[in-house]
């Protein structure tokens, strides 16, 4: 059959880092979502060209994972394949108006941001805490404490639908609040063909105590108002001039609870999972709150959180 011969080529190049119906939940931060088909973990930029590449002149379906937050895997899996990134490199180099770090797509954001304080680099302070990874913030344009992805990249390298590796500025990317043209063209489905290789940010020297304090003063704000425990990260995008947990608070929806799935009572826009809690549950309370909001308050939240899956 077409599908054993595919696995096999998999198994052959990638060894044990292949797997068959291997379960997501392992890989994501909210520890939820069924099994893949097929999941291939890369560790290098060419591993992942050469996955992508055999995949699409296969036909086969494929979702590139990074850190597995703010994605919510269903119950019932992925179909094709999940290719796992652990791409990571770095480097930096002077190019006379400050510091460049190029970091491939699945290095961690907060990992870097916390290297670059303790190099003496300014630029990324904002990121620190935040568990995705290169390629899920270039696409996501991942921010927080008033700074983005958009501001702070200088350029990215995306393997494009012909195969071909090519670079893009910010300007090119369409970015707007937690969006790009990237994931608009990605949205709700694993298969467009775009997948980020390494990202170049903008870096500025700067005292080592200086950023410390920063870095510090930032993760001791995100642990008083972030809840512990497994969750996806922030649930909805802020509408325009107020926040969703506001909205969600003011509805009456902290500790509202589906199944194992719960509106946390510390931030109301992160929802917390306990043992047992399916996606299902999750997404049931995403609905509840949805129309809680939109009832009480006549807006409609959009999801910062991707389904992605097979859903009813």
């Amino acid at each position: 059959m077409l599908i054993d011969a595919i696995m096999d080529r998999f198994r052959e190049s990638f060894g044990d880092e292949f797997q068959a119906d291997e379960p997501v939940a392992k890989y994501t931060t909210a520890g939820l979502g069924g099994p893949a088909d097929m999941l291939v973990t890369v560790r290098t930029v060419p591993e992942l060209v050469e996955v992508v590449t055999l995949a699409r002149r296969q036909s086969i379906v494929y979702w590139v994972l990074g850190s597995g937050s703010n994605v919510l895997v269903s119950d019932a899996g992925m179909r094709g394949l999940v290719i796992r990134n652990r791409a990571t490199g770095v480097s930096f180099w002077h190019n006379g108006s400050g510091v460049v770090m190029r970091a491939e797509s699945g290095a961690n954001l907060s990992g870097l941001a916390r290297q670059c304080t303790s190099r003496g680099l300014g630029g990324l302070e904002w990121s620190v805490g935040i568990p995705g990874t290169v390629g899920g913030a270039v696409v996501g344009n991942a921010g927080a404490h008033g700074g983005d992805t958009a501001g702070s990249l200088r350029r990215v390298t995306i393997l494009d639908t012909d195969l071909e590796a090519r670079d893009y500025t910010p300007a090119d990317m369409g970015y707007g609040y937690r969006s790009s043209a990237l994931k608009l063209a990605h949205k709700g489905r694993g298969d467009s063909g775009r997948v980020v290789l390494a990202a170049d940010f903008h870096l500025k020297s700067a005292p080592v105590e200086e950023l410390e304090v920063a870095v510090k003063a930032i993760l001791e704000q995100r642990q008083q108002s972030q809840p512990p425990g497994s969750s996806m990260g922030c649930m909805f995008k802020n509408p325009p001039g107020d926040h969703a947990g506001r909205l969600i608070d003011q509805a009456g929806l902290k500790g509202s609870r589906v199944g194992g799935a719960e509106v946390s009572p510390v931030h109301a826009n992160f929802f917390v999972t306990q043992p047992g809690a399916t996606a299902e549950d999750v997404r049931k309370l995403m609905a509840r709150v949805w129309h809680a909001v939109h009832d009480r308050f006549g807006v409609e939240l959009e999801p910062e959180v991707e389904l992605i899956g097979e859903w009813n």
